[in-house]
């Protein structure tokens, strides 16, 4: 995770290049991916504000990247201009009109706590810009439906975070063996000791290594690429 002392607490752009090119230099496999993907496209890819990420990440839980844009876009819908202007306002909508944008019963009840933990004050979304990662971590896990994949994403898309890898994630576990030609997929433990050398900027390697599966002329594509039921959401 990040160390303050060493790198910025969020990527610019030219954070985002500078990246990019340390990537390149630290590992020649993946630097070969990085050159056919060309220049991280994480900046872009984002919710307007904190609350929207968080309320995204739970309409998009267990669905297509197509279909959790269909839901959010129903559910934005139902706020003036389309954006949601804070936690009262969801808490004012009843369980039958959330229901009824595509939300399941156990993603109302996720809503719910979330609004419910942000309205006491028992989860300060302005605090996570200044928490470090692991904080950050525990803080969103508190919340009903949040597991650590979900904050992670949310370190590395809406924070910037630089130095995230979320080594449980199955696309990142399939990429790796895919193009580091592995003979099985590799564990998280093996998976933290090759990210060592993209310290500190995993979460960008971790950016491209998602890109890979979805970037069929790779020399290294052999097989046909499995999904992962990860990575068409956050990114």
């Amino acid at each position: 995770m990040t160390n303050a002392h060493s790198v910025p607490t969020s990527l610019t752009p030219d954070g985002y290049a500078k990246a990019r090119r340390v990537l390149m230099k630290r590992d020649p496999v993946l630097a070969a991916a990085i050159k056919e993907i060309g220049a991280c496209g994480m900046a872009s890819r984002q919710r307007k504000d904190h609350l929207s990420a968080l309320v995204g990440s739970i309409v998009s839980q267990q669905l297509s990247t197509k279909a959790a844009a269909t839901i959010f876009g129903r559910f934005v819908a139902l706020f003036p201009e389309q954006q949601i202007p804070g936690t009262h306002a969801i808490a004012a909508l009843d369980d039958s009109t959330l229901r009824g944008v595509g939300l399941s019963g156990q993603k109302v009840g996720y809503l719910r706590d979330l609004c419910a933990r942000i309205g006491s004050g028992e989860l300060d979304l302005d605090e996570l810009e200044s928490l470090p990662d692991e904080l950050v971590i525990e803080r969103l896990t508190a919340v009903k439906g949040f597991g650590r994949w979900t904050a992670e994403m949310f370190l590395m898309f809406r924070l910037h975070r630089p130095d995230v890898l979320p080594a449980g994630d199955l696309g990142i576990m399939n990429a790796i063996q895919r193009l580091y030609r592995l003979r099985k997929r590799p564990d998280a433990k093996r998976i933290l000791k090759l990210g060592e050398a993209w310290k500190p900027y995993r979460s960008v390697a971790s950016w491209y290594l998602w890109q890979t599966l979805r970037n069929e002329p790779l020399a290294t594509a052999k097989r046909s690429r499995p999904r992962s039921r990860s990575k068409s959401r956050a990114r």
